[in-house]
């Protein structure tokens, strides 16, 4: 039997304050800025991607269930039953996935949360960031929704000394705000927020 949307959301409210203390108690990670994250509104959660396990650091950072677009290869996999129950949403990265796109505009325009990376895929490279895709800002414009910006760093080990996830201020594209003029102010901001956790990691 197909579970329901409203189904998955009561899902995750179940396993969200079970599993974020597993999280917390395993990962160590240290969360700053939470406040930043809009209680009301619809919302893209926007930040550099460097391990699986980052949207989980954002899950944990706010009480509303944030839908996150994540490649179709992990609903095939053994956690597949994960991704489902937490209202994740599948995009297949080899076409332009109009349905993911969809779904995605959806989501916002009923007021809710999205979450995904404008690198695109994981930075397994040197880069201190991947080259940001148009999608965040250009949905972020279409719908009037805030951007929340997040930059994380540091080592998802058990006990981490350095995991560090820190959220910025919420801001909007401009309705007349050319997309590459967007996209290089999400970057910055990302970026700036990284370079942050690294320099107080330093002191």
């Amino acid at each position: 039997m197909k579970t329901t949307k409203k189904e998955k959301m009561y899902i995750y409210r179940i396993l969200r304050p079970i599993l974020g203390p597993i999280y917390k108690l395993y990962y160590n990670p240290k969360i700053i800025g939470k406040e930043n994250i809009p209680k009301t509104d619809s919302i893209l959660v926007v930040g550099n991607h460097k391990h699986v396990m980052d949207q989980c650091s954002c899950i944990i950072s706010t009480k509303r269930p944030i839908h996150y677009m994540a490649k179709k290869e992990y609903f095939d996999g053994k956690f597949a039953w994960f991704f489902k129950m937490v209202g994740c949403i599948p995009v297949n990265r080899s076409i332009k996935d109009e349905n993911a796109k969809s779904a995605a505009l959806e989501v916002l325009e009923n007021g809710f949360a999205l979450g995904l990376f404008p690198e695109g895929t994981r930075n397994k490279t040197d880069k201190f960031l991947l080259p940001f895709k148009f999608g965040a800002v250009s949905m972020a414009q279409k719908t009037d929704s805030y951007l929340v910006p997040f930059g994380v760093t540091g080592d998802y080990k058990f006990r981490s000394k350095n995991l560090v996830v820190r959220f910025g201020k919420p801001f909007k594209v401009k309705k007349n705000e050319s997309l590459e003029d967007a996209n290089k102010r999400l970057e910055k901001v990302i970026g700036d927020l990284m370079r942050e956790n690294l320099k107080n990691s330093e002191k």
